[in-house]
């Protein structure tokens, strides 16, 4: 690091602007407030600080479309200022699926962008009159009317929002109709093909008659020492040319749907509703959706998000088929998945199709693939009749269907208008097909199975921000570990907080999930320090991420929920367990696993509710602490 001599001067916020916005809708006015340095050294940035302002401003047990219900966009250190791999922000609110916190991020370049424009996080409340988007422009704050462009898909939008500017560079974050809708399952679209897409942020912002936030600015923000931070980078490509250049050449070359096959055959990846395996499947079936035969039909470019050397994107189009499509992004794996394994199908044109009409109108793959995976179990076991979902004949792997369906969810024509609050919603709505639903509170499970990693068990239930696989603890990558390691959940608390410690620091700076590939578990710890000055020991830094876990937890604690709140689909942790296949005859002990992580943090266990000793031994929870004891 730098001499003494060239310490950080106090006062001086190296990585941030130091400025908060935030935006009342309903009166069209803002306020402008300091970013003061302990919150930015306790919290950092992202989902950490995200959840901070939102848990400090928002009252507690805000209906989640009401005026005073908060969303906000946060960016975070890395984002800027040249780490490679730092280019992600977070979108926070409540969740209309769970009625809890949510957590939405998103690659791209509106987190850098955002911090041109002059903040580090904006936050609205309030509700327009008519609809709006907000443009930031250098700093400077305009409401513009948004009239024309609503009923907008999010492509169109974007590139009509950039005509009417006449700037082709600015950043948008918007959403389609699907938002506007208030379907839970809609996302915020950034960049055309990037989403922050789970949780139902999009709705928050459709209730609030929130079409975009454009941002556009020359403001530069510092790095505390950019030396420090090219040789971090320098550190990073080596690494990427070690042991993990094989990983990294997949990922460079056909993104995240490389691994498809491979998660079919290990057990990790979705068939069938979570009832079957990769032997419901032929070879060709397994072989067709990975991203290196679409990519042999589709590709036309590369795309990579900010500062990314991995650069995991790619721009299709599809010329020929019932479905052409003059541009659309690459499907991701999860999107692979649930189009494809999860429905039995493998017609590499309707997953496309499917991909491009869930980005146009803003809704997450996850959640929309599920639901249909929900309703095509029902259909098929006589839960449903073919008259009951709009004359649509949705069996195991017809395509046909699977687009018909996908088009009615995101539109919101007849039977689509109820599945787009989701499977368990739409389960209430019909007061049937109970027993199909995979979920964990309220929110469709991704693809990865805890029957093949385990410790998801404990993430998909209890991370404040219920069903995400990219959260920390075990993780996936615990599923490569021997079976007599990953089965055994006698020991697995500490290994668990380790893991949440690593994630949460790491996306509070503002890094993808990419960066966690076998790089030593400091490495975003000390390029939080390069770009900010902020030096923490490792028990600071431990404390730093168990502190981001906390705040989010918190949020929900406040809102009454507890730990027999959260829960989680018997199927999904093998009960019954699979008779064949990889994960054969597995059943996970979800509440051991729990336990250990809960006992390890000093929480307690009926309740998952931290005690005072735990929350000040953490620190920077003063609010959380007068909340929770209240009496002292």
């Amino acid at each position: 690091m730098r001499k003494k001599s060239q310490e950080r001067v106090v006062g001086a916020m190296y990585g941030y602007v130091g400025k908060l916005l935030f935006v009342d809708l309903t009166n069209r006015t803002f306020e402008v407030r300091d970013l003061d340095e302990k919150t930015a050294r306790d919290y950092v940035g992202g989902l950490s600080l995200g959840a901070k302002i939102l848990y400090d401003e928002m009252p507690a047990k805000t209906p989640v479309f009401a005026p005073e219900s908060m969303i906000g966009f946060v960016s975070s250190p890395a984002n800027g200022t040249g780490p490679f791999m730092g280019g992600r922000f977070t979108v926070v609110s409540k969740s209309p699926v769970t009625g809890g916190f949510n957590d939405a991020s998103a690659g791209g370049n509106f987190g850098p962008l955002m911090k041109r424009a002059g903040y580090d996080a904006i936050f609205f409340k309030g509700i327009s009159e008519k609809p709006v988007y907000v443009f930031i422009d250098d700093g400077k704050v305009e409401f513009r009317d948004a009239t024309h462009l609503w009923g907008k898909t999010t492509m169109a939008l974007e590139r009509a929002i950039k005509e009417e500017l006449g700037d082709p560079k600015v950043a948008i974050a918007s959403i389609g109709p699907g938002g506007e809708n208030l379907s839970n399952m809609a996302g915020i679209m950034h960049d055309e093909h990037r989403a922050a897409a789970r949780g139902g942020s999009g709705a928050v912002m459709g209730s609030k008659k929130l079409k975009a936030v454009v941002v556009r600015g020359n403001h530069r923000v510092q790095p505390y020492d950019r030396e420090a931070v090219l040789a971090l980078n320098k550190e990073v490509a080596e690494w990427q040319k070690g042991p993990v250049a094989p990983v990294f050449e997949l990922f460079t070359n056909h993104g995240t749907g490389g691994t498809y096959e491979s998660g079919i055959l290990n057990g990790d990846t979705s068939v069938k509703n979570w009832l079957g395996t990769a032997a419901d499947l032929t070879e060709e079936q397994r072989k067709k959706p990975t991203s290196q035969e679409q990519d042999k039909l589709f590709k036309v470019r590369k795309y990579a998000c900010h500062a990314c050397p991995v650069g995991c994107g790619a721009i299709y189009s599809v010329k020929d088929g019932k479905w052409p499509i003059e541009e659309t992004g690459r499907p991701e794996y999860e999107t692979d998945g649930m189009f494809g394994s999860m429905l039995l199908n493998d017609d590499v044109y309707a997953i496309n199709q499917c991909n491009f009409l869930c980005n146009e109108y803003g809704l997450d793959t996850i959640s929309v693939g599920a639901t249909i995976a929900w309703l095509m179990e029902c259909y098929n076991n006589g839960v449903f009749t073919k008259e009951e979902i709009d004359g649509i004949d949705l069996t195991w792997g017809n395509a046909d269907a699977i687009v018909a369906m996908t088009e009615k969810i995101c539109k919101g024509e007849g039977i689509g208008k109820i599945l787009q609050a989701g499977s368990v919603a739409a389960a209430k709505h019909f007061n049937k097909g109970f027993e199909a639903l995979v979920h964990a509170s309220g929110i469709e499970i991704p693809q990865h199975d805890p029957r093949w990693s385990p410790g998801l068990a404990r993430t998909y239930q209890y991370d404040p921000t219920p069903g995400r696989h990219v959260k920390g603890g075990l993780s996936i990558h615990y599923g490569n570990q021997p079976p007599e390691v990953r089965y055994d959940y006698t020991n697995t608390g500490e290994r668990d907080v380790n893991g949440v410690v690593y994630s949460e620091a790491l996306y509070a700076t503002g890094f993808c999930t990419m960066s966690d590939f076998g790089l030593p578990p400091e490495i975003h710890i000390k390029f939080l320090t390069a770009v900010t000055g902020f030096e923490y020991t490792p028990e600071e830094a431990r404390n730093l991420g168990i502190r981001s876990y906390t705040i989010r937890h918190a949020f929900n604690l406040r809102e009454g929920f507890r730990r027999k709140d959260f829960t989680i689909s018997d199927r999904i942790i093998g009960i019954p367990p699979l008779k064949e296949g990889p994960t054969a005859g597995v059943t996970v002990d979800a509440k051991m696993i729990a336990d250990n992580f809960f006992r390890e943090l000093g929480w307690n266990l009926d309740d998952a509710v931290p005690t005072k000793e735990s929350l000040e031994r953490v620190g920077g929870l003063e609010n959380v602490i007068k909340d929770l004891y209240p009496n002292g």
